[in-house]
C-alpha cells in the first residue's frame, strides 16, 4: 500500500492517484493528513503537497486536485524523456512534473468543459486538444508518466514486490447497418431499386435481385466470417449494433424484424453484445432509455457495453443519462475520424463529472482508432500507408506499458463487396491473430 500525506483530500485526488496508482500500476493507496500515521508508516509512502516534510519522496502539487470548479489555465507543454508533459515541479520534487495534475486534467476531459470550437456536429473536435495541438494525442502519456513514477518508487524502496499486469487486446464492431439489401423492407427496396436504375447501377441491381433470391449473402453480412475469425483470437469481440428507429442517420433494419433479432441472439452465442446508441438517443434521453430496453429484450439480459455513434457532442450530457440509464461500460472515448487517446490513457477508467465534482459509476475504455479515420483517406494510399504506420506504432505503445488496445471498426468494413472494396479483411485478421 501507498500511504499518501498530503495537506487536503479531495475526490479529485482520491480519483486520481486511484487511476494512476491503482488501476495502471497495481498498488493500493491511501491519504492521510497526519504527520505523525505518515512518519510511522514502514512501507511505500509519498508526499503529495506545497513542499516535503523531510527527506522522503516528494512530488510538489499543483493547485488542480485541491480546487473546485472550472477555471482556464495555463498549460505549458515540455518535452519529457520521450514523451511530453506539462506542470513544472521544481528541485525539490522527485519528478520534474505534477504527472497527477496533469492526469486529471486529461481524464476529466477538463478542456472540453471549457469554451471551444465545435465542428459542424457540434462534437470537440481532436484539434482543439492539447494532445493534438502539442503532438501527444498518438501516445498513452498518463500510463507513461505512471512508469515514470514506478522507476522513482522502485529506487526508492527496491524490495517492493510490484504488480505486473498484461497488454489486452480489444476490437469492437460497430453494426451501424446489418444488411444493405436483404429485409430493408419493400418502401426502401424498391426506392434503392430505382436509384440503381437512375445511375445504371446494373450490376448493383443484378446483385441485389441475387442476395433477395437466397443467391448470394448480403455484402455487409460478414458476422459469420468475423466470428470464425474471432475463434482464433486471444479475446472476445464486443459488437455493437444500433436499434433506433429509421432515419437520416440510422440505416439500419427493424430492431423487431426476426431476421435481425436472430442475428442478434446468434452473434451474442459467440460474442459480447453491446448497444451503439443512435444520433436520436444522444439528443433524447426517452429514446435512449428506449433503445437500452429494446436491446436487452433481445438479448435477455442486462446490458453491460454502451457506445455512442460518431455524432456523440455533449460528453458530460451523454454521459450523464448513460449513467442514469445503469449503464457500465462505456467505448466512446476516441475521436471518430483521427487517431489518438482522447482522455491521455489507454486503461479503463471512471467518468469524472466535473460540474459535480464527484466520481462515477460509469468505467470509460478508451479507444484510441475507429474505422472512420481510416475511411476518410482510403483513396489515398500515401496518406492511408501513414495512418497505419500511426496505428501500429500507437499499438507499440500500449504494449510497452501493458495497457488496453481498443480500436474499433464496421462489419461493412470487411465485405469485400462496395466502398470499403475489402481491403480490410486480410489486415484485420493478421491484427487480431498477430
Amino acid at each position: 500500500m501507498l500511504l499518501i500525506y498530503t495537506h487536503k483530500i479531495t475526490p479529485r485526488l482520491r480519483y486520481t492517484f486511484k487511476h494512476i496508482c491503482t488501476n495502471i500500476l497495481g498498488i493500493s493507496v491511501k491519504f492521510t493528513t497526519a504527520v505523525d500515521e505518515f512518519i510511522v508508516h514502514d512501507s511505500l509512502k509519498l508526499s503529495y503537497t506545497n513542499k516535503p516534510l523531510g527527506k522522503e519522496l516528494h512530488i510538489k502539487s499543483q493547485e488542480v486536485l485541491f480546487e473546485q470548479g472550472i477555471t482556464d489555465m495555463e498549460v505549458k507543454v515540455q518535452e519529457w524523456r520521450d514523451t511530453k508533459c506539462f506542470f513544472v515541479t521544481g528541485i525539490k520534487s522527485f519528478l520534474p512534473y505534477d504527472i497527477f495534475a496533469a492526469a486529471f486534467v486529461l481524464l476529466s476531459r477538463y478542456e472540453e468543459f471549457l469554451p471551444h470550437v465545435k465542428d459542424e456536429q457540434g462534437r470537440f473536435p481532436a484539434a482543439e486538444s492539447l494532445g493534438f495541438q502539442n503532438e501527444f494525442l498518438t501516445q498513452p502519456v498518463i500510463d507513461i508518466w505512471a512508469y515514470y513514477f514506478k522507476e522513482v518508487l522502485e529506487e526508492k524502496y527496491p524490495g517492493y514486490d510490484f504488480a505486473k499486469r498484461k497488454f489486452s487486446f480489444q476490437a469492437l464492431v460497430d453494426v451501424e447497418q446489418a444488411y444493405e439489401m436483404y429485409g430493408i423492407g419493400i418502401m426502401r427496396w424498391v426506392t434503392s431499386f430505382l436509384s440503381d436504375l437512375v445511375h445504371f447501377q446494373f450490376q448493383h441491381i443484378w446483385l441485389r435481385f441475387r442476395v433477395n433470391l437466397g443467391l448470394r449473402k448480403d455484402p455487409y453480412d460478414t458476422f459469420s466470417w468475423l466470428i470464425n475469425v474471432q475463434k482464433n483470437a486471444k479475446f472476445k469481440f464486443v459488437f455493437f449494433f444500433m436499434v433506433g428507429n429509421y432515419s437520416t442517420y440510422t440505416k439500419n433494419i427493424r430492431y423487431n424484424k426476426k431476421t435481425f433479432r436472430e442475428l442478434i441472439k446468434m452473434v451474442g452465442d459467440y460474442s459480447e453484445i453491446g448497444l451503439l446508441l443512435s444520433k436520436e438517443a444522444l439528443s433524447d434521453k426517452k429514446q435512449m432509455k428506449l433503445e437500452k430496453k429494446r436491446i436487452e429484450g433481445i438479448i435477455n439480459k442486462e446490458l453491460n457495453a454502451v457506445r455512442c455513434s460518431a455524432y456523440m457532442g455533449s460528453l458530460p450530457t451523454h454521459y450523464r443519462e448513460m449513467i442514469q440509464q445503469e449503464a457500465k461500460n462505456d467505448y466512446s472515448m476516441g475521436y471518430p475520424d483521427v487517431l489518438g487517446f482522447r482522455a491521455g490513457t489507454c486503461t479503463p477508467f471512471n467518468f469524472y463529472d466535473l460540474d459535480y465534482e464527484s466520481i462515477t459509476p460509469l468505467i470509460i475504455h478508451p479507444i484510441c482508432a475507429q474505422a472512420r479515420a481510416f475511411e476518410s483517406r482510403s483513396v489515398d494510399v500515401k496518406e492511408l500507408n501513414h495512418e497505419l504506420d500511426i496505428f501500429f506504432k500507437m499499438k507499440e505503445e500500449v504494449e510497452r506499458v501493458k495497457g488496453n488496445f481498443v480500436f474499433s471498426f464496421k462489419n461493412k468494413s470487411v465485405t469485400g463487396k462496395g466502398q470499403d472494396e475489402g481491403q480490410w479483411k486480410q489486415f484485420f485478421r493478421e491484427l487480431v491473430n498477430d
